[in-house]
């Protein structure tokens, strides 16, 4: 069999198949290793039949441009062998069949090119290969040898006769350098009579040139991203329904800004459905990808060099500068998520009624020179490691994480850009960020610690590169949102990435649980309608690998700055951020409100979660990452703020007035009390236990970074011993604070003055109290720190008010353990201190909270 290696350059009139212009080919400057300029117009792939049966084509096109876009277009179907050899089987302009065979060994890429006999027409008659290579986006043949070319100048045509084999079999084998792959080989064949000078050429049954690729395959449609086959290849998987045309984009530098290589996908090779897929070869080096997607109307759009959206480790690269478009901000990574040591964690896995949750902002906790920590830790998931004992001194169990994910930076990190890797502004590079994130998560869990996301998957920021991979399929059309980033959550493909991201933050970094930013438009459909029984956020609640984690529901709108209640379908799987709780406890503490709203708060507000959920699913905060901060909260009260529901305590701001500040000083005192002695999962945010101020201003960027020097102060001491006091005691009076089901009706008495009804609808009624009865079996257990019956009294108004005790159980005393207008440090006390025998009223100052515990006289 006669083996012919390429060495001759491809004829410019295989360049420009239909044309009679000559082109010249220059070499690729050394930057762009693999990429040919030429004057040549672009040579697209045109849509080919994967089954080698013609399809008409989606638009019509002139007819040069057609037969431009013909070169690479060609009915092909790819046949595995037992050698797992790339067979190509094409159908013939005159009826008959061509068989291509791509084989790498000893490092060439063996060619063999086979037309079976029967497709001879005359058995006199001598085929000849007529072929080329091609590639960088097509744009133009690479020729194989730049030297040689013809007597005119013009690069001249490589044509190799056919061999007839013993079996019958006519054959050309061609070979490749493996230097020269990734390509496309382009042919076709001339059949001419030995006796007879007239010869005619042969192409597929479309009438194009025969395309075969060479160093990579078709691949495989699934996973989705990077994925790393059997036989050492990669295999690149991305879903588009709008794009007409994929380029795969490889760098080999990655300060480069553009491409070394980029590879036309064949939309009949490399498309399966909306997947557009190849394989590579990994012995390439290379070192970061990313896709040109072209729509018909994406326009400059289209120029852009976007991020895989299922890419797992990524790279920063240069910043967009002075409006240039085609300069990317994320690539992905060539390379496989290292394997991390999980041996010895265990997942703490908490019931949900025993959580005490701490919200932080990742660089915003350590940045700050006062965290004392070197420059490459602060700011840093591994920062947060360096500091576990903080949670630890609070009695925090778990630990809510702002988003993490790469973000806008001008927007902050409520504007997505990427959903299954860190952003890299978190260590020097991918790899390091995500080992540390796992560190983080491994040495929380050894200190009985659970880990949280805060995600959203309801908007990208404005230039995500997921917007732009295919923006009819992941974008919402229509409905009322007004905002041209909002994804379509509820569309198949999105649903199915959402669900993705979270299984990969699940097992590949033990992620305890999600809060759900923007929960509400989880429930919009395609058009941006309200649906009754949203698919993704059924499919949340019902998912095997989801079903150990917390998922909860978080209403609060970035884009809007608001929030939305609704009725959210909850499967008793979906907890919820309880947007009421939070402006009910506000109004009762500013001397607004209705006491029955307050009660139905503390019992665990049994009309949102009656509804088979319990109080364990309210999430309860009084001050979070937005608004205003729990300071300011008692410091603030200008119409600026008034949706705040705030109460500056008698003066605006700051102040040197000691009736204000030590009314304030309650007020914090109180806020703190009613979020832990009420039913549900209390939610801290950082920077609350030591006062830290945002100036009045409730924007999120006001927010400042953690100054741990507060925490030396008189009011960062009191309070995070205050704090860590309530802690232990939500845990052990679990019996009656910790519940995750609400309580019986016998097991709560209200009170109002002088143990009168409480006056539930009158708006000027501002005291209650209540006492909750420990049930016999528990309070008769043998561990002495259970205690009894609790009673617990609420004054918000400006006078004060004569308590009159219920009588305690029998063979028990009251103990005081709260009086929060009391001086620092006998306002709580972790014992209590006994109320004497014949004292049944206690007089509690205005603006104050009560906590008695019934104890047994032997104990005392």
């Amino acid at each position: 069999m006669a083996t012919s290696p390429i060495q001759l350059a491809v004829h410019s009139r295989l360049l420009s198949y239909g044309s009679s212009e000559s082109t010249k080919l220059v070499p690729a400057p050394p930057g762009n290793r693999g990429k040919i300029v030429c004057s040549v117009k672009k040579l697209e792939l045109e849509e080919m039949n994967f089954s080698g049966i013609g399809r008409k084509n989606d638009q019509q096109v002139s007819g040069r441009f057609h037969q431009l876009k013909a070169l690479s277009a060609s009915g092909i179907s790819l046949v595995p062998t037992v050698k797992r050899v790339p067979t190509y089987l094409f159908r013939t302009d005159i009826g008959g069949q061509v068989k291509v065979y791509v084989e790498k060994t000893n490092g060439k890429y063996k060619v063999l090119v086979e037309v079976l006999p029967v497709e001879l027409s005359d058995a006199h008659a001598e085929l000849v290969i007529v072929c080329g290579v091609f590639r960088s986006d097509a744009s133009c043949f690479m020729p194989l040898d730049l030297n040689r070319c013809g007597a005119d100048g013009k690069s001249s045509t490589i044509e190799t006769p056919f061999v007839q084999g013993p079996s019958g079999k006519v054959t050309v084998e061609l070979d490749f350098e493996a230097s020269l792959a990734p390509c496309y080989i382009s042919f076709y064949i001339k059949s001419q009579l030995v006796t007879d000078m007239e010869s005619s050429e042969i192409r597929s049954h479309r009438n194009t040139n025969f395309v075969v690729p060479v160093g990579f395959s078709s691949g495989h449609p699934s996973p989705l991203g990077l994925s790393f086959l059997p036989d050492g290849s990669l295999n690149f998987a991305l879903f588009s329904h709008s794009a007409k045309s994929v380029v795969l984009c490889l760098y080999d530098d990655t300060s480069a800004e553009n491409p070394t290589l980029e590879i036309d996908l064949d939309p009949y090779v490399n498309r399966s459905g909306d997947i557009w897929h190849a394989a590579l070869d990994c012995s390439l080096l290379f070192k970061t990808y990313g896709y040109r997607c072209k729509a018909a109307t994406s326009g400059k759009r289209g120029e852009l060099v976007l991020l895989d959206p299922y890419a797992k480790v990524i790279r920063s690269v240069i910043s967009r500068q002075g409006g240039s478009e085609k300069c990317p901000k994320y690539l992905g990574e060539l390379c496989q998520e290292p394997g991390y040591d999980w041996s010895g964690d265990v997942r703490p896995s908490l019931p949900m009624e025993k959580l005490i949750i701490y919200r932080l902002n990742v660089t915003q906790f350590t940045k700050d020179k006062s965290s004392k920590l070197p420059d490459d830790l602060a700011g840093t998931f591994s920062g947060i490691s360096k500091k576990w004992h903080h949670f630890k001194d609070l009695g925090v169990n778990a630990m809510l994480l702002e988003p993490i994910f790469p973000f806008e930076e001008r927007k902050g990190p409520y504007y997505p850009c990427h959903f299954f890797s860190p952003g890299n502004m978190y260590g020097r590079s991918a790899l390091s960020v995500i080992k540390s994130v796992k560190d983080m998560v491994k040495k929380l869990h050894a200190n009985g610690i659970e880990v949280f996301l805060e995600v959203v998957f309801t908007h990208t920021a404005q230039d995500a590169p997921l917007m732009h991979v295919d923006n009819t399929s992941y974008c919402i059309k229509g409905g009322d949102l007004n905002i041209q980033n909002a994804l379509n959550c509820n569309y198949p493909i999105v649903q199915q990435m959402i669900l993705d991201c979270l299984r990969h933050w699940v097992i590949e970094f033990r992620i305890d649980g999600f809060v759900f930013i923007n929960a509400s438009s989880l429930l919009r459909g395609f058009h941006g309608e309200i649906l009754s029984r949203p698919p993704l956020v059924e499919a949340i609640a019902f998912d095997p690998i989801l079903s150990n984690v917390k998922i909860i529901a978080d209403n609060w709108n970035p884009v809007a700055n608001d929030s939305k209640e609704n009725l959210f379908p909850h499967w008793r799987r979906w907890a919820e951020i309880n947007l009421r709780f939070c402006a009910d406890i506000r109004d009762f503490l500013r001397g607004e409100g209705l006491l029955s709203n307050l009660a139905t708060r503390l019992c665990g507000s049994g009309d949102i979660f009656s509804g088979g959920r319990g109080p364990a699913f309210s999430f309860n905060y009084i001050s979070r990452n937005f608004g205003l901060t729990l300071v300011d909260l008692v410091s603030f009260s200008s119409s600026e703020v008034a949706s705040e529901l705030s109460w500056n305590c008698g003066e605006e701001g700051a102040t040197t007035n000691t009736i204000v500040l030590e009314r304030r000083l309650k007020q914090v005192r109180n806020f703190l009390f009613i979020l832990f002695i009420s039913l549900g999962v209390p939610v801290l945010n950082m920077g609350d236990e030591c006062g830290q101020s945002s100036g009045g201003s409730p924007a999120y960027e006001a927010r400042k970074s953690f100054d741990w020097n507060t925490l030396k102060t008189g009011f960062g001491i009191q309070t995070t011993q205050f704090i860590s006091f309530l802690s232990n005691l939500r845990m052990r009076r679990s019996d009656l604070l910790q519940k995750s089901t609400f309580l019986k009706e016998e097991n709560i008495r209200w009170h109002g003055i002088d143990q009168s009804p409480p006056k539930w609808d009158d708006p000027s009624s501002k005291f209650l109290a209540m006492t909750l009865k420990a049930d016999a079996e528990v309070s008769q257990t043998p561990v002495s720190d259970i205690g009894g019956d609790l009673f617990v009294a609420f004054n918000s108004a400006g006078d004060s008010e004569c308590v009159i005790l219920p009588p305690p159980p029998t063979d028990m005393v009251w103990h005081r353990l709260v009086d929060t207008a009391l001086p620092f440090p006998g306002f709580f006390d972790e014992k209590g201190t006994p109320v004497e025998d014949e004292l049944v009223a206690y007089e509690m100052k205005s603006h104050s909270c009560l906590l008695f515990e019934a104890q047994r006289l032997a104990e005392t």
